[in-house]
């Protein structure tokens, strides 16, 4: 019972988190929508009849085959866990349980993207015929992947880049630099420290190496 109930604490979505506050008017077919989910924006492509495609990270089919759960609103905590254990599908949502309660910005890429997006209809063609299990990669396959492609016949990633592009910065600036070369120096300098740090050093490498891939 305890467990049930941590279970429903931490992947099952609130009654308030259902509520509708959407004008589903504003929606055609073969929109690319997006809203804020985590630290980046999540992307869909608006099928019709208030349904939404889109690739999202879900660790609950990996704890449960209960399709009644699994077919609930994703939440941050199912979202989070499926982005580390690259368990992710795309799958049809409602408005409501696409969007988790954010506003919707409506076809924003196509100001962005230099390719003219594709016919309607077969932009919600392509959503619907990727539907089903993937393997998700942050970096390499996420879902402004999966609507780039369904919209503009690309696969590509503007955050991905924006992200590779700080991390580059970050990595390759003289701070870094410094302060790498002043932990090997303390390690060398106390041994003691030796074990711990590399051991730090390796699970947080592991652990970059394995959310890039």
């Amino acid at each position: 019972m305890f467990l049930l109930q941590i279970f429903n604490m931490l992947f099952v979505p609130s009654s308030k988190e259902g509520e509708s506050k959407y004008d589903l008017s504003l929606f055609k077919p073969g929109d690319l929508l997006e809203v804020p989910r985590t630290l980046f924006t999540h992307f869909g492509i608006y099928l019709g009849d208030n349904r939404v495609a889109h690739l999202i990270p879900d660790i609950l089919p990996v704890l449960t085959k209960d399709k009644a759960k699994i077919g609930k609103m994703v939440t941050n905590n199912r979202l989070i866990l499926g982005v580390i254990t690259k368990t992710a599908s795309v799958r049809v949502d409602s408005v409501v349980d696409f969007a988790y309660g954010s506003e919707i910005l409506i076809n924003h890429m196509d100001s962005v993207c230099k390719q003219p997006p594709l016919d309607g209809d077969e932009v919600a063609r392509r959503a619907e015929k990727l539907l089903g299990s993937v393997t998700y990669s942050l970096l390499w396959y996420n879902c402004e992947h999966y609507v780039m492609y369904c919209r503009y016949g690309m696969a590509i990633s503007y955050q991905t880049y924006q992200f590779c592009t700080a991390v580059r910065k970050v990595v390759c600036s003289r701070l870094c630099a410094y302060l790498t070369a002043l932990c090997g120096v303390l390690g060398l300098c106390y041994g003691g420290c030796v074990a711990p740090c590399t051991l730090l050093l390796t699970v947080l490498l592991s652990f970059t190496i394995w959310m890039a891939a």
